[in-house]
């Protein structure tokens, strides 16, 4: 990086601190804290990028559309759990591979390509096979695709911990998910702005582009400096998931932590339900790119408001959103089980998606930056793991649960998830602030 490049670097990003300290570094070593505004930008490039992607392959809408293209919509059911207890679950074993390495940026760039692969072998199974044998080959990939995903929640976490200080990590996942909205709401303007049932051609140019950020953002995550760090732990990667899971029984505050984040997951297993509502009114293609829209205006204009406030709070900002989340789930649930002589109008569904990406993004937000504030060191890697893990098991059993409840009624589901979002939203009322 030249000097000119160095110092507009800093400029930018002590306007973005907008702080008489911006530069102060709290939390992180001296040596790391003179390359911070360079890893800023690389590590906020990188998680754009990545958004990108994750609108792009999102197993609540574009997947879940493509299914149904090639004539494959008993497989839906998969797509949700497959994509997020896949790379959660293994997290345990992943962590303390991970945490045998002082350096750890490797781990998420091997992530991300391992990502941006299985999306191209996405692309490639849609385009030349047909039926259950390109459904069964999607299935596989996005098995894959979630394990390398595990490899990046891991890591990034870690690696934003070492590489940018307290106080900033906050507008960081703000910033990266706003801009990630904003950048998907032109792609999904440019996309089906005047365009009718997308087809085989349309879903494999979107999935080759789609890849095609992973492999972007590996690149950029690549150069981020990253100094060494501990290393306690990393003997075998079994043993020490066991030794990691007795956290639960002697962390108090983590075990807190881990029931109300496992009660939020309502405002991710929610968002497919209101969708089968809509298409059951109408099954258009135009309802796709609404709820794409609807998915990329809510991170857009709430995320880095939601970030600022986790720099203040993230206790509140997890407590607001899951009040957000639960309201909603309950409120149309109640409407959609106990009013089907008055269908709700059909715009209704994208609002109320967009309401709940709202929410979800405070909830995922306010967890994220409290998980990493209230542990340091090496601590992070094993907080991150066990947590990722539990809740991956638990995305599952509830996952389960709703297939069972969906028989009686898509409301019904959405009510069970409205009452499981209520009880963590009491569990967060009382978390400690961190």
């Amino acid at each position: 990086m030249t000097e000119a490049s160095k110092n507009a670097t800093d400029k930018l990003y002590d306007l973005i601190a907008n702080e008489e300290d911006a530069r102060a570094c709290s939390d992180i070593p001296d040596e790391a804290c003179r390359e911070v505004p360079r890893n800023f930008f690389l590590i906020l490039a990188s998680n754009v990028l990545t958004k990108l992607g994750d609108l792009l392959t999102s197993p609540k809408t574009v997947l879940t559309w493509l299914m149904g293209t090639i004539g494959t919509p008993a497989l839906v059911a998969w797509l949700v759990p497959i994509r997020e207890s896949g790379s959660m679950v293994p997290q345990l074993l992943i962590g303390a591979w991970v945490r045998r390495r002082p350096v750890r940026k490797g781990f998420w760039v091997l992530g991300s390509l391992g990502q941006a692969a299985s999306v191209a072998v996405m692309a490639a199974s849609i385009w030349w096979l047909q039926g259950y044998a390109a459904g069964g080959v999607i299935l596989a990939a996005l098995v894959c695709f979630s394990l390398f995903r595990g490899f990046c929640s891991v890591a990034m976490k870690d690696v934003q911990g070492k590489c940018v200080p307290k106080g900033r990590r906050g507008r960081l996942s703000g910033l990266a998910t706003t801009l990630g909205g904003a950048g998907t709401v032109l792609l999904t303007l440019l996309l089906f702005w005047g365009r009718g049932e997308p087809g085989i051609a349309f879903y494999t140019g979107v999935l080759l582009l789609a890849a095609l950020m992973w492999l972007v953002a590996g690149s950029l995550f690549a150069c981020v400096e990253e100094y060494q760090g501990e290393t306690g732990g990393g003997g075998n990667a079994f043993r020490q998931a066991v030794v990691n899971l007795s956290l639960l029984k002697t962390d108090a505050p983590f075990r807190h932590f881990v029931f109300t984040r496992s009660c939020l997951l309502c405002s991710a297993l929610a968002a497919p339900y209101l969708v089968l509502l809509a298409q059951q009114q109408t099954d258009s293609g135009w309802l796709l790119g609404g709820f794409l829209l609807a998915s990329s205006l809510a991170a857009s204009l709430s995320a880095s408001v939601w970030g600022w406030m986790a720099d203040q709070s993230s206790r509140q900002v997890m407590l607001r959103g899951a009040i957000i989340a639960s309201s909603l789930c309950l409120i149309i649930g109640t409407h959609a089980l106990f009013m089907t002589s008055q269908p709700a109008p059909i715009w209704l569904y994208p609002a109320a998606f967009f309401i709940l990406g709202i929410a979800h993004a405070g909830v995922r937000l306010g967890r994220k930056t409290y998980l990493v504030d209230m542990a340091g060191g090496n601590k992070r890697t094993d907080y991150t793991s066990v947590s990722n893990t539990l809740a991956g098991v638990l995305l599952l059993v509830v996952g389960g649960l709703s297939a069972a409840v969906s028989f009686l009624s898509e409301g019904a589901v959405i009510i069970m998830l409205g009452l499981l979002g209520l009880v963590g939203t009491l569990s967060a009322q009382r978390l400690p602030e961190v």
